[in-house]
C-alpha cells in the first residue's frame, strides 16, 4: 500500500459535490465502515437482518432511498454504507468483484466502468455483444499482496461500487486499516457496495440477494425501469426452470468442489450448494442438494477415499467454467486436463460414479451478475438435466444451440441498450 502525500490532497472534485452536505460521508459511509455494532456521534449502526434500521446523519434507514424533489437530489441507500444523497448520477465506477461490474452493465453504465478485480471473464458477454477488457489489461487497485493506496486515486471514479468494510474485514492487508478506508471515501469517492458474494468472517450485517444489491444499484445510477426489466426475465426464466424440472426425489444430488481442488494430489474442498450469497444462485435455483454432509463442507479439505465415500452422482468444480482456459475464452480441454484426467487416473478417483458416467462438469463462475447469472443458470440445468433442457457443449460455450436457450439474448441486449 502506498503511503505519500495523497492523503494532504483537498481539491474539491465533482465526486466530493455530489455528497451533498456531508452528512452521508460523515455518519452513513463513517458508520459502515466501523463496523461491529460500533457508532458514531449521531448514529446508529445496527444489523438489518434483524429488523432494526440502521440511522445515518439524514436521519433514514439505511435500506431506504427517496427521491428530493426540492432540490432535485436523491438518496441511495445500502447496508453498510448507509444512505447517500446525489446531485447527479455518477458517470464512472470502480469496483473489485465482478458482480458489480455486471450489475452495473446491465442498468446501461458499461461506459463508466473504469476497473475491477475478481473480473468476470469477457467472453461471458460474447453473447450480449459487450466488450469488456481483459483482466490483465486494468489498472490494479490490488498489487503485491496488499490494497495500492495510489491506485485507488489514480482510477479516480465517481464512486467505489465495494462494501467499504471488504477493504480491512477480509484481513488480506495486514496494513491497511478503516482509517485508510475513510481517507478513500473523503479524498477520493464514496464507497456503495455489500459484500454479498458469501458471507465473511466480518460481515454480520444484512447479505442482500443478487436482485437485492441490484435494486440498490439501480437506485444509485436511477435506472428503474432497466431493473425491473431484468427482473421480469429473470422471474419468468425461474419459472420456466422450475416448471420442468423433476419430482425431488428424482433429482441428482452433486458433488460441489471448490476450483482450487487439486485432483492430482487427491486434494478436494466441498461446498454447500444451498450456502447464501450470490456465487451459489444457479444452485439454489435450481434447488441442487448437496451429496456432502455438512461435516466435510466444514471440515476444510476431503481426499479421493472421503470422496468416494459419498460417491456423488456429479461432480462440479465450482469456478470451473472461468478458470480453465485462455481469458477469452473457456477450454474444455484445459478442464479436461486439470480436474478430470488425474481423476480417471487415480486407482480410487477411477471407481467414482461421476468420473465412470463423464459427468464431472465446470461449475458455475463464482462472480455473477444479473447477465451472467442468465447463462449460468442455463448452463447449471443443462449439465444437470440435459434430456429436458438440451446436453451443455463445453466445446461451444457461451454459444448455446437456439431451440436449448431457455432465453432470449436479444431481449438482454435490448434491456442493456434501454430498448424497453
Amino acid at each position: 500500500m502506498t503511503n505519500d502525500d495523497t492523503t494532504g490532497r483537498d481539491a474539491p472534485t465533482r465526486r466530493r459535490l455530489l455528497q451533498v452536505g456531508g452528512t452521508a460521508l460523515g455518519s452513513g459511509l463513517l458508520a459502515g465502515c466501523l463496523g461491529d455494532g460500533a457508532t458514531e456521534a449521531g448514529t446508529t449502526a445496527a444489523d438489518e437482518s434483524t429488523g432494526t434500521s440502521q440511522k445515518t446523519g439524514t436521519d433514514r434507514p439505511a435500506d431506504d432511498a427517496t427521491e428530493t424533489a426540492a432540490s432535485g437530489s436523491y438518496e441511495a441507500c445500502i447496508v453498510p454504507s448507509g444512505c447517500l444523497t446525489f446531485e447527479s448520477v455518477p458517470e464512472t465506477y470502480a469496483v473489485y468483484n465482478g458482480a458489480w461490474a455486471d450489475m452495473a452493465f446491465a442498468l446501461g453504465q458499461r461506459d463508466g466502468f473504469e476497473t475491477a478485480g475478481n473480473m468476470i471473464p469477457g467472453f461471458f458477454y460474447e453473447p450480449f455483444d459487450l466488450d469488456v477488457p481483459a483482466q490483465d489489461t486494468l489498472p490494479s487497485i490490488w498489487s503485491e499482496g496488499g490494497w495500492d493506496k495510489e491506485s485507488f486515486y489514480e482510477v479516480d471514479p465517481d464512486v467505489f461500487l465495494m462494501d467499504p468494510n471488504y477493504l480491512h474485514g477480509t484481513g488480506w492487508d495486514s496494513s491497511w486499516d478503516k482509517s485508510d478506508t475513510q481517507e478513500l471515501q473523503e479524498n477520493v469517492a464514496p464507497f456503495f457496495g455489500n459484500n454479498c458474494r458469501r458471507r465473511r468472517s466480518f460481515h454480520d450485517y444484512k447479505l442482500y440477494s443478487l436482485y437485492g444489491a441490484f435494486d440498490k444499484l439501480a437506485t444509485l445510477f436511477q435506472e428503474r425501469e432497466r431493473y425491473e426489466a431484468f427482473a421480469s426475465l429473470h422471474d419468468e426464466v425461474r419459472t420456466e426452470i422450475q416448471s420442468r424440472l423433476p419430482p425431488e426425489s428424482e433429482r441428482p444430488e452433486i458433488g460441489l468442489i471448490n476450483g482450487g481442488s487439486e485432483p492430482s494430489k487427491g486434494k478436494f474442498y466441498p461446498l454447500n450448494t444451498q450456502d447464501e450469497g450470490y456465487e451459489m444462485k444457479p444452485y439454489r435455483d435450481l434447488d441442487v442438494a448437496s451429496a456432502f454432509p455438512q461435516s466435510m463442507e466444514d471440515g476444510g479439505t476431503i481426499d479421493y477415499e472421503q470422496l468416494l465415500e459419498v460417491d456423488p452422482e456429479i461432480i462440479v468444480v465450482h469456478w470451473g467454467i472461468g478458470t480453465t482456459g485462455e481469458q477469452d475464452s473457456f477450454s474444455a480441454k484445459a478442464f479436461h486436463e486439470q480436474y478430470v484426467a488425474p481423476m480417471e487416473a487415480d486407482a480410487v478417483g477411477s471407481q467414482l460414479t461421476a468420473v465412470e458416467n463423464g459427468d464431472v462438469y465446470p461449475g458455475a463462475y463464482g462472480e455473477q451478475g444479473p447477465i451472467v447469472n442468465l447463462l449460468q443458470t442455463e448452463m447449471k440445468a443443462q449439465q444437470l438435466y440435459p434430456e429436458e433442457f438440451g446436453a451443455f457443449d463445453p466445446e461451444r460455450f457461451p454459444e448455446v444451440p437456439t431451440e436449448n436457450q431457455l432465453f432470449d439474448r436479444q431481449r438482454v441486449r435490448d434491456i442493456i441498450a434501454g430498448d424497453l
